[in-house]
Formats: structure tokens, sequence, C-alpha cells
């Protein structure tokens, strides 16, 4: 989704389950070093399977690490997979408010696609031009 948005490979990629039970402890090194990558991000694509209608427990553990206010202002972008379409609002009604919480921009709607498909999804090429005019990533007339 980064390159998608931004025409370049992600400079990072955080795997909240390989940060595993260390996401149980305040202070861990591991969770810190994870926690300024995102700090010195540009752009943020927090990124979750749908699971009980909203975003997974490891992506929740891993948000509570930041401070309310903590990103100040950081760039971010929801994106949630799931299998039925009647999840199609988690992003905006489960993850968008934990982001804005801790201190993320997110101009664009949360996007949710398909698991089966979201390669393939019509949504996503136009969802991808919406956010990127959104987050001033280049020409808005480009066609991603």
């Amino acid at each position: 989704m980064a390159e998608r948005l931004t025409g370049t490979p992600p400079a990072a990629c955080i795997e909240v389950a390989e940060l595993g039970p260390a996401l149980l402890e305040w202070g861990d090194p591991t969770v810190a070093a994870a926690k300024e990558v995102v700090r010195g991000a540009d752009l943020v694509v927090f990124a979750s399977p749908t699971f009980k209608a909203t975003y997974s427990g490891l992506l929740k553990l891993f948000l509570d690490q930041f401070a309310s206010g903590e990103l100040g202002g950081m760039p971010a972008v929801a994106l949630m997979l799931g299998a039925s379409p009647h999840h199609a609002l988690a992003g905006e009604h489960a993850l968008k408010p934990v982001l804005s919480e801790i201190g993320c921009s997110c101009p664009a709607p949360a996007l949710f696609l398909l698991d089966s498909a979201w390669w393939a999804s019509p949504e996503l090429d136009a969802w991808i031009e919406r956010a990127t005019v959104a987050h001033g990533l280049g020409d808005p007339d480009r066609r991603p």
C-alpha cells in the first residue's frame, strides 16, 4: 500500500506478531525500536485483518504503546482486510479513532478490502487516487 501511495517501496515494515509477548511489557527495547521506526516515518500505513468487526488485538497492543498525541500529526492510513463487506466500516469506526487519539492525521477515508481479492478490487485504484490527493503525495492528476 505504501508503495502504491508514494511510488517507492516502504522504508520499513513492522510485523507486530514478531514483537510477540514484548508488546505486553512497557519499555521493552524491541517495541521501543519499532515505535522509533513509526516516529521517523513520513507516512504510516496501519493495516490489520478484521476480527470481530475491529482490528487485531496485536495491533491494539502496539498502538497502546503510544501516548495520547504522541505521533503529533503523523500522516497515516487505516487499512483493513476482511472476509465480508459487512465489516466495511470497521476502519472508520474502530481503527481511525485510535489513530487520531495517538496523534495521527488520517485525511483519507479508511480503506476496507475483501481479503480474498484485495489486489484486484476496483475500489483500490479509486481509493489510491483519493488518498494520494488527501495526503498531498505528488501530482493530483497522477494516475497510480
